[in-house]
């Protein structure tokens, strides 16, 4: 299968992916929706919380506006079995043959660097997608859009953004909108990959909250961790938190009542 060509800002352009917009019927966050990030666990939502985020094996809150968490471009702690059983070649390998992972996670990054491995990938993250559709979720979160920071040379930012598009499309036929996780690298394409709004992880700890905030019109849900850096949360209220959905989380985000579980919002 051919590469495919390119959009107008050098993004690969996998064969039938040409993605439409998100149609009246995808509904679309609110700009400073207090929210809670549940991907550990779903529990019951604190009072004021009008949006949350959890696992696509999660069901959706009631009365809420509910992301769905999809793991897209690493494997999921645990399931490293099932993809060595059942898709072996859609796991990232370096030149030695090894497995590429993300030490931090313990996950395999998953291989987004042809055109047909992406077709492959978007047949299983797609029907997890669908799922999410099917189980009451209004929207879709892809982790690891950065993935190519962690693949030592094998990946660029071009595949992965490909790879994006593919879902965005999958998502708007589902009828789910479709958030950016992180990497500020892919803001500039985030219109003709077909993100909606953004999931950001240490916004504030890394000073980019305005570069999400500007390019999605203050739809952004922004996740710091409790311990992680040096950044006061309420300094970070103060500076964004009129603007973005801001919550601070422990880094297990445990549920509530577990010890170590930790939730604040501006």
């Amino acid at each position: 299968m051919l590469a495919g060509c390119s959009v107008g800002d050098g993004t690969p352009r996998d064969a039938a992916s040409e993605r439409p917009a998100a149609s009246d019927s995808v509904l679309l966050p609110t700009a400073g929706m207090r929210f809670d990030y549940q991907i550990g666990e779903g529990y019951t939502p604190p009072d004021g919380v009008r949006a949350v985020s959890r696992d696509r094996e999660d069901e959706p809150a009631p009365g809420l506006y509910n992301i769905c968490y999809v793991n897209a471009f690493q494997t999921q702690p645990g399931a490293l079995e099932w993809w060595q059983s059942t898709h072996p070649d859609l796991l990232l390998r370096g030149d030695d043959g090894q497995l590429i992972i993300d030490e931090g996670w313990d996950e395999v990054l998953l291989d987004t660097s042809t055109a047909a491995r992406r077709t492959q990938l978007a047949e299983i993250v797609g029907e997890w997608i669908d799922g999410c559709a099917e189980s009451g979720f209004q929207a879709v979160e892809p982790d690891n859009l950065d993935s190519f920071e962690r693949s030592d040379g094998k990946l660029t930012q071009a595949h992965n953004a490909a790879f994006a598009t593919v879902l965005a499309e999958r998502a708007h036929k589902a009828g789910l909108a479709i958030g950016q996780k992180n990497t500020t690298d892919l803001l500039g394409r985030h219109s003709a990959i077909g993100f909606d709004f953004a999931v950001t992880e240490e916004c504030a700890q890394f000073d980019e909250c305005d570069a999400y905030a500007d390019a999605y019109d203050d739809r952004v849900f922004a996740v710091e961790y409790e311990g992680e850096g040096e950044v006061d949360f309420e300094e970070s209220c103060a500076r964004w938190g009129d603007r973005i959905s801001l919550v601070l989380r422990d880094l297990d985000v445990l549920p509530a009542g577990r010890k170590g579980y930790v939730y604040r919002t501006c």
